[in-house]
């Protein structure tokens, strides 16, 4: 069977996308093969020198491309419902959305702006708060689609509801990991949810592998021993994003719902690296009573509620 690449990426012209972590690493990635396409790409960063600096590269790969910056930094909601609040006002449908931006593993506890812990605030809450408040925009296209990075790293991992911001004990890769769970069990249960209203949006979740990368060369991960021999390219796996989150890219049976909430990621040894293909799911992950919990904890942490019925969720 073909193994699927950037080269089959279908013409985006008339798509808008919005990327969150865009200025680097996978994130840029994905933004620029979505340009390269011709789809319009907002990137979605907290440094707005590094977005414009990824704009500026971004369209020497493709002159003419449509690529805006804006500030948007997840550890503050605030900065989330501007952001939101902008995009929705603009009155224009929200083809896609890549739920990429993430911190890894901070050494010591730190809080967001909020006082949420740092990693749970930014990579679950933050993306869970901007999902939210750009519905208006995602349900008003046609075939939207969101798309949540997740890691395997939320593998053997469970979310722990009675300390969920690591007030009692903090270790910063348990940490991690257990915001990677929260961001898979949301993307499932919001396809769930996009289900039970009859929506034709579909939430997708991700894994890049193990991915050669800022967040890993910038962190922890820089001194963990992790080989290069097994950490694939950051070029290489925004693919999956690519071919899970255009409507053009998704085969019709998504559309009519037998394939949808689905979890992507590469097809090689431990998933480490590889072409895109299903990925494994723990156990915790499929948790739907879980899934709710944690749903209804974030709304109420965050102020963002979402209903569960009539034109919303």
């Amino acid at each position: 069977m073909k193994k699927w690449t950037a080269a089959d990426i279908h013409d985006q012209t008339g798509k808008t996308a919005i990327v969150t972590g865009a200025n680097s690493g996978i994130g840029f990635a994905a933004a620029r093969d979505l340009a390269i396409r011709g789809c319009r790409v907002i990137l979605a960063c907290r440094n707005l020198s590094k977005a414009q600096d990824a704009k500026e590269r971004i369209e020497k790969a493709a002159p003419g491309a449509d690529v805006e910056v804006a500030q948007l930094d997840l550890s503050s909601l605030k900065s989330v419902r501007e952001f939101a609040g902008k995009i929705v006002e603009s009155g224009k449908p929200l083809d896609l959305l890549v739920n990429n931006a993430a911190v890894m593993a901070l050494p010591k506890r730190q809080t967001t702006a909020d006082g949420f812990e740092m990693q749970f605030g930014t990579n679950h809450l933050g993306h869970f708060a901007l999902t939210g408040l750009l519905l208006p925009a995602i349900l008003a296209a046609k075939a939207a689609r969101v798309v949540t990075v997740a890691s395997i790293a939320h593998l053997n991992k469970k979310l722990p509801f009675d300390d969920l911001q690591s007030e009692k004990k903090y270790h910063a890769w348990n940490a991690y990991g257990q915001t990677k769970l929260a961001n898979l069990m949301f993307s499932l249960e919001l396809d769930r949810r996009f289900r039970h209203v009859g929506a034709t949006a579909i939430s997708i979740a991700v894994h890049p592998g193990l991915s050669k990368t800022s967040i890993i060369q910038n962190g922890p991960g820089a001194s963990g021993g992790l080989k290069n021999w097994f950490i694939q390219a950051s070029f290489a796996m925004p693919r999956t994003i690519i071919r899970s989150g255009c409507p053009a890219n998704v085969v019709r049976r998504d559309i009519r719902g037998r394939a949808r909430g689905k979890y992507y990621g590469p097809d090689g040894f431990s998933e480490w690296r590889g072409y895109p293909a299903e990925a494994k799911t723990s156990r915790e992950a499929r948790d739907e009573t879980a899934a709710q919990k944690l749903w209804e904890i974030s709304e109420q942490l965050t102020g963002v509620q979402v209903p569960n019925s009539g034109t919303g969720l």
